[in-house]
């Protein structure tokens, strides 16, 4: 049995509800403490989602900019080994998990 599992990104991109005028993308990253946490603020600022691979520990590496984050307005959700950052004004639904 495999320790690994298929992951299928157009799947859960479909799971963030994305309003008609948004006109971010979607930024798929590592957050391993090597991208200055300036660049996922920028990321953010610019409307983009960020759906990142966790690589150590969680609360570490976000909390450079966590907290701005909730502050603006914007949601942070940690799903399995990922951890999804969303803009202001998009919502992302984690009812099914």
């Amino acid at each position: 049995m495999s320790d690994g599992f298929n992951l299928d990104l157009r799947r859960a991109e479909d799971e963030i509800d994305i309003p008609d005028d948004f006109e971010g993308g979607v930024t798929l990253g590592v957050l391993d403490g090597d991208t200055p946490d300036g660049e996922w603020l920028d990321e953010i600022q610019r409307g983009n989602v960020l759906f990142l691979a966790v690589e150590g520990d969680l609360n570490e590496l976000a909390a450079g900019f966590a907290g701005d984050v909730k502050d603006a307005g914007g949601s942070l959700v940690h799903f399995r080994k990922f951890l999804v950052v969303a803009p202001p004004g998009v919502d992302v639904d984690a009812g099914r998990l």
